[in-house]
């Protein structure tokens, strides 16, 4: 899925809006450039990763958004953190969508 307006031309690198699930069922909604290095960093404990996850784990990518930039990807973020946990599982599941 990608935000309205699709993803930048120039040389910036697209941002995306992630949902992870935690082992113990809480689900943690960040933003990044890359997903899969970030899910490594919060897997890791590296000292980028998110305090929250640590000691959470198994963690697994849920969902992913593309946003244009970083002001997007944040806006969207702000909007999933505000959702309601059956609505946050709508969202996984493809059956809410995002929109700016």
């Amino acid at each position: 899925m990608t935000v309205d307006g699709g993803l930048d031309g120039g040389n910036s690198s697209p941002w995306f809006v992630y949902l992870i699930l935690c082992g113990d069922g809480s689900l943690y909604t960040g933003i990044t450039t890359d997903v899969e290095r970030r899910l490594l960093e919060h897997q890791q404990g590296m000292p980028r990763g998110a305090r929250y996850l640590r000691g959470r784990g198994p963690l697994q990518v849920v969902y992913q958004m593309a946003a244009a930039n970083r002001s997007q990807a944040s806006i969207l973020e702000c909007r999933i953190k505000r959702l309601h946990r059956q609505e946050k599982q709508r969202l996984i599941a493809g059956e809410l969508q995002l929109t700016l």
